[in-house]
């Protein structure tokens, strides 16, 4: 009767995960040792106080007023430029703004932009032949000097070469170069004519200076042809210098020549000699009555 209760081979044993046994420590030796407490303002910064001198604020201050100063100054001349601007432009007074040339700009020129592409290749050797003046009469004062000092005149065709330059330079920017861009740009007959005028006078010029016969002004103040003949027997070096200058205003004629006929053939295919007609016979007869 005793076997009833004895113990079921085949039971299985309740075997406890939690119990502690030899050969794994103790929860107690597992525990890390605790950090030490941080400082109460270690996540607020809020707390750090920077003292700043009431000077230095004053200073700040005193500065942004300037500033303001500053910008309400600028804005109130911007608008003052914006007001002058509409007015101009309701006057049809077109500002142009300088931009030749590029090292000291003087003169207000752009002909890719403001003269018609059909236009640009006539203007652009109109530009040239501007530009050939400039030189030829620049090379003549050098011409003119060497001859001085050689002996071959005096001081009288050295001036006489000076006033050339001066006046013969910016002479042909005013009558006869800027008319003609005018002309290529707003097509205006009136501006035409005026540039035939005075061009046809800057060709005359040409082939006196290129000649330099003693007439009217001193021979020797222009490196011509005569003027080359003569010198080349007392002075090779001074006649080289008056060659290139007769060569380089034989060039400028050429120049203009062609340029003139350029600006002809345009003028008369596009109509404006008969619209400058009529506008000479309307001015006749306004003038008239």
């Amino acid at each position: 009767m005793a076997g009833r209760y004895d113990k079921n081979p085949f039971d299985e044993e309740e075997v406890n995960p939690f119990a502690s046994t030899g050969s794994v420590p103790q929860a107690s030796d597992s525990r890390l040792s605790p950090l030490p407490p941080e400082p109460a303002d270690f996540y607020n910064d809020r707390g750090a106080t920077i003292d700043i001198p009431l000077d230095n604020a004053k200073d700040l201050k005193k500065k942004e007023k300037e500033l303001q100063a500053k910008e309400a100054e600028l804005r109130k001349r911007e608008q003052d430029l914006k007001r002058r601007e509409e007015a101009a432009a309701r006057a049809g007074i077109v500002i142009e703004e300088k931009n030749w040339p590029p090292f000291f700009p003087i003169i207000h020129h752009d002909i890719a932009n403001e003269i018609p592409i059909h236009l640009q290749r006539i203007q652009y050797f109109a530009f040239a032949s501007f530009l050939g003046l400039v030189i030829c009469l620049f090379w003549n004062i050098i011409a003119v000097t060497s001859a001085w000092i050689k002996g071959e005149g005096g001081a009288k065709i050295w001036l006489l070469a000076i006033i050339y330059f001066i006046a013969g330079v910016p002479g042909a920017y005013v009558l006869w170069y800027r008319p003609l861009y005018r002309a290529m740009k707003t097509d205006s007959a009136l501006k035409f004519g005026w540039f035939f005028l005075f061009y046809l006078v800057h060709i005359g010029f040409v082939v006196y200076a290129a000649v330099a016969p003693p007439v009217i002004f001193e021979g020797r103040s222009f490196a011509g042809i005569i003027t080359t003949i003569k010198i080349i027997d007392n002075s090779i070096v001074v006649a080289i210098f008056y060659i290139i200058g007769s060569g380089f205003f034989c060039l400028e004629l050429l120049l203009s020549i062609w340029v003139i006929q350029q600006v002809y053939l345009y003028f008369r295919g596009s109509g404006k000699a008969a619209e400058m007609k009529r506008d000479a016979a309307r001015g006749a007869m306004r003038a008239a009555v």
